[in-house]
């Protein structure tokens, strides 16, 4: 009876020690290799200088701040609303304004381009009413649209981090708060605010983080004279072949986003035990006074405006490219309009983008799931072990995806491990981008079992394996569920370690899309329009599920 017990302690201990068998051959070595590489060609003429390198950390710092500080001037009045007030449509408004964060960023950049670039329906609109001949907001290719499209991709991050937050804190502190006389301001600032202020720190370091490791939004909207760290590693190692600056500048990415994603893991677990708790149902209340109804009015326009109306104009400028209304690029989806070994048709892209999506789903689920029970009250006695295990798990949600194909490239080209060539190694590399989203999202639920429903079950000659079928998965199911739409959504919008990596006949819809958007002609653009339409239905209708199944605790992200 002991030697089973033992045997079934670690077979426990290695099944939880799979994820980390995993970032070890995955990331970890993909990313030594890279070390390894820029140790040996540090010397070379092919750096650049102190100069060029200053300035491209510089311009990437210094635009993820601006970044973080605009989205949180706007998203925080936002949060407010949602986390104090209930109001018709709140529900559908919350799903549609997080459908920008699930959005792919090369589909953001196209949506913005529909929008404000110079043949966007903004321009064309603004054109006739003002009768100009020329586009009125000549954005494109200049740092504000790089701005805006940061703000767009995130401002559903604070909402969530910090609205969820703000609305299970206990109003009562803020109500005594006025009671002894302290005006509305000073009750906020001195009795809110310090509640407040480890999620909005934690949104502010994930919005940085995203905002650091931008790619697409850069790359396409901000043109060949912006660059950031993300953007000049692909430039070095796709255009350039120069390795040896590349891995430099993946290991001083690597090293900022480790800093970044420990600070906000540390301040996670601080938001996880707040002053005093309410469910959202007891804070909220319907808005009473003018004052409140036209705070509400603004916001809601504010968020019409800057996160619905991009993707409304993508949808509108696939059916009118050209002039006319037409569902001629949607039928068209079927042609390959490349004619060569290097261009697939839209369908096939889009039946590599679901295979992959099935295949990171799977992976990532087990790896996740694994993750979450490593990190559990089970080994309370390696406290220490997990303070850096939780950063480490999770290290990849802010490693560049250029940084892993680039790593991929460089470890995975020789036997006896060469799966270059291989269509697996997409899937892998999804799915290491994809596991911490469903490790974030199980965990808490994961913790919120009690530890009494499965002591009892053992109790009564139930074997760990019945135990977990009967008492932890049908708790877990929702979070799990919620997981795997993060993971596939994940996995179908996937853009830059999937452009280093996928093989031309392999190719993915964001890759294509890429494609046909560098080609000239109506053909290329409107089926890359259809297709990132098509693409942003799936990562919507992925969200939606998402708000019917979440579990609802705050926090989770």
């Amino acid at each position: 009876m002991v030697a089973h017990s033992r045997w079934l302690q670690l077979s426990y201990w290695v099944l939880c020690s799979l994820p980390i068998l995993f970032l070890l051959i995955f990331f970890f070595y993909p990313l030594g290799v890279i070390l390894a590489s820029s140790l040996q060609w540090a010397g070379l003429s092919s750096l650049p200088s102190l100069g060029q390198f200053t300035k491209l950390l510089w311009f990437t710092t210094w635009q993820a701040a601006v970044s973080t500080l605009l989205t949180l001037a706007l998203g925080l009045p936002g949060a407010s609303v949602f986390a104090r007030y209930q109001f018709p449509a709140k529900s559908a408004l919350q799903a549609l304004t997080t459908i920008p964060f699930v959005m792919p960023t090369l589909i953001v950049a196209t949506a913005f381009v529909s929008l404000i670039g110079p043949n966007g329906i903004g321009n064309v609109v603004l054109q006739r009413l003002l009768r100009l001949s020329g586009p009125v907001l000549d954005l494109q290719h200049t740092i504000w649209v790089i701005l805006l499209a940061h703000v767009f991709y995130n401002y559903s991050v604070v909402l969530r981090v910090v609205g969820t937050f703000w609305g299970n804190l206990n109003p009562a502190l803020e109500e005594s708060a006025r009671v002894l006389g302290a005006g509305r301001w000073r009750a906020w600032r001195e009795v809110v605010l310090p509640q407040l202020a480890p999620a909005v720190v934690s949104a502010a370091l994930l919005t940085f983080l995203f905002c650091f490791t931008s790619f697409g939004v850069v790359m396409i909207l901000g043109g060949p004279r912006f660059a950031t760290i993300e953007v000049e590693i692909y430039r070095q190692t796709a255009q350039m072949l120069n390795l040896p600056f590349a891995a430099l500048l993946a290991l001083l990415q690597l090293a900022i986003t480790f800093a970044v994603t420990s600070a906000y893991t540390a301040l996670q677990r601080r938001t996880a035990r707040p002053l005093q708790y309410r469910s959202a149902q007891a804070t909220q209340r319907v808005p009473g006074s003018r004052q409140a109804k036209a705070w509400i009015a603004a916001n809601v326009s504010l968020m019409s405006l800057l996160l619905l109306a991009p993707l409304a104009a993508l949808i509108w400028r696939s059916l009118t490219l050209g002039g006319t209304f037409t569902l001629a690029y949607y039928s068209a989806l079927s042609a390959d309009l490349g004619g060569s070994y290097f261009f697939i048709s839209p369908m096939v892209a889009i039946r590599n983008s679901l295979a992959y999506g099935a295949a990171t789903v799977a992976l990532s689920l087990m790896l996740g799931t694994l993750g979450a029970y490593l990190l559990t009250d089970r080994i309370r006695s390696l406290q220490r072990l997990v303070a850096w295990l939780d950063p480490l798990l999770i290290l990849p949600l802010g490693a560049s995806a250029v940084t892993l194909g680039l790593g991929y490239l460089t470890a995975f080209n020789r036997p006896p491990v060469n799966l270059v060539t291989s269509p697996a190694l997409v899937p892998i590399v999804h799915s290491l981008i994809a596991f911490p989203f469903v490790l974030r999202t199980v965990l808490p639920a994961l913790r919120s079992i009690r530890p009494s429903l499965r002591e009892a079950a053992a109790v009564l000659g139930s074997t760990p394996s019945r135990v977990w079928w009967a008492i932890d998965l049908p708790l877990l199911a929702r979070a799990l569920a919620t997981g795997a739409v993060y993971a596939f959504t994940i996995s179908v919008g996937e853009f830059g370690a999937t452009l280093l990596l996928a093989r031309p006949e392999y190719a993915t819809v964001p890759v294509l899309i890429y494609r046909h958007l560098s080609r000239p002609g109506l053909a290329n653009a409107g089926q890359a329009l259809a297709m990132s339409t098509i693409l942003m239905g799936i990562c919507a209708l992925g969200f939606l599920l998402i708000e019917r199944l979440e579990p609802g605790q705050a926090g989770s992200f």
